[in-house]
């Protein structure tokens, strides 16, 4: 499908404490003794919004251990990369980021799996109001198994029964949205109307997961609904993505998977009655910004030097569903695994691809996976980075980029300040935000009431 003429990548960061790559709160130049505090996240916001990206995101977990005592082991003898994932509770921290920007997206994530709809409907509407308009819900479905233990269950959650529930969750959040419709307050000091209470609904949802009668407590966001971004790239996660979201974070490394996925999404989009120009499609990329390339490489090297192997071994189990590796030499191949973990398995199979694919030793599959997390790895000047940017961008393999800076606040600062004028230069981002609210900076409409139609 051909772009329209006003079409232009959109920027968002996904803020990971001190830096995305396994070993960056190593780096001398991390916030990772920052991390618990305001002004280190500020710090970044406010770069953000300094090179005109569309929005900050977090992600979240509501665990520290996966579940398994080896992996609580690990953490407690310092052989497990926990510290990037140690942030703060996002919605609480955005508000707090809210009253500190004035033009950036806030999205944080939370989950379908054990949150509940009311809860979450209400914060996130609370938050858009607080922003003016800039809230954004993440949908996760959760893939770490230990959450169940600290949600009263016994055991996590089984990967279709996650979807299902979220398919029924994200339904009952968007009605709650629109329980009070817009101008329901009429706050009429001379007639002494407080509320036009023919714009008071229940939302009376009986079904499979939920009982919700409503109204939600908040009146309707400012967007109408938050925006609402979905990251699941298995089929169910697709199935939801299509039918929901606004925006879809992906995790692919080449130009080729990017491509396929953006088309499948787009179709997928189509099939639903949607315009596939309203689903934004963005995938992770992990930028090591250097003004030449051997600086970028030599930036690299230090990183990767920094990786501790028992840490390296230590995350690719994770994400392989804490399939054992002790036996197997690290610079031997990657065994045959036959289980998929009920975690992440879109994660577990892009691991696996990858290093069958790249005949990867061990080693070599956690090395790579330490600096990108299975996003895309762009290495190089600012040139350099801007033509591979650009080239995902008019080859439609994209409509923006989440960033995963590898160290922060230094990688983020460099690609603030070296690659995102060059990105101006070309016209293909944003120099100036539009005015309005989040949808209207990035193209969306407002939805219209559901309880309307």
């Amino acid at each position: 499908m051909a772009r329209r003429p006003d079409d232009r990548l959109k920027l968002a960061i996904l803020i990971n404490a001190s830096g995305s790559h396994v070993a960056g709160w190593r780096h001398p130049e991390s916030g990772t003794q920052d991390v618990g505090r305001l002004a280190h996240y500020a710090r970044i916001a406010k770069k953000a919004e300094e090179g005109k990206f569309d929005i900050i995101f977090f992600a979240d977990s509501s665990a520290l251990y996966d579940g398994t005592p080896e992996h609580q082991a690990r953490v407690l003898k310092g052989l497990e990369a926990t510290e990037p994932k140690r942030h703060l509770e996002p919605f609480t921290l955005l508000s707090a980021l809210s009253t500190l920007t004035e033009d950036i997206g806030l999205v944080g994530s939370a989950t379908t799996t054990y949150e509940e709809p009311f809860h979450v409907a209400r914060v996130l509407a609370s938050l858009d109001h607080l922003s003016e308009g800039r809230a954004g819900w993440n949908l996760i479905t959760s893939a770490n198994p230990a959450e169940a233990q600290n949600f009263s269950r016994d055991q996590h959650v089984a990967h279709a029964d996650r979807y299902d529930r979220a398919e029924e969750f994200v339904d009952v959040v968007c009605g709650l949205w629109d329980t009070l419709d817009d101008g329901v307050f009429v706050r009429n000091r001379e007639t002494g109307q407080y509320a036009d209470l023919s714009k008071v609904r229940t939302l009376d949802r009986q079904g499979k997961h939920f009982s919700v009668r409503g109204p939600l407590n908040v009146v309707r966001p400012p967007q109408g609904h938050p925006i609402i971004a979905q990251a699941g790239s298995s089929e169910p996660g697709r199935k939801l993505a299509a039918r929901t979201a606004d925006m879809v974070f992906t995790a692919q490394r080449s130009l080729d998977s990017a491509k396929a996925f953006y088309a499948d999404i787009k179709q997928r989009v189509i099939a639903e009655g949607r315009d596939p120009d309203q689903v934004l499609v963005v995938p992770g990329i992990v930028p090591f910004v250097g003004r030449t390339k051997e600086e970028a490489e030599a930036f690299h090297r230090e990183l990767q030097d920094l990786i501790v192997p028992e840490v390296g071994l230590a995350l690719l189990i994770e994400l392989l569903g804490e399939f054992d590796l002790s036996a197997y030499p690290l610079d031997g191949p990657l065994p045959p695994i036959d289980a998929i973990p009920e975690g992440s398995k879109s994660r577990f199979e892009l691991v696996t691809k990858l290093a069958r694919a790249n005949n990867y030793t061990i080693r070599q599959t956690y090395e790579s996976i330490a600096s990108a997390s299975g996003h895309g790895l762009i290495m190089g000047s600012p040139e350099e980075i801007a033509d591979h940017m650009e080239l995902w961008f008019r080859e439609e393999a994209c409509d923006g980029f989440n960033l995963l800076p590898p160290v922060t606040p230094k990688a983020f600062d460099d690609f603030v300040d070296l690659v995102v004028p060059e990105l101006q230069r070309r016209g293909i981002v944003q120099s100036e935000y539009r005015p309005g609210t989040l949808r209207d900076k990035l193209g969306l409409p407002r939805p219209v009431n559901s309880l309307l139609k």
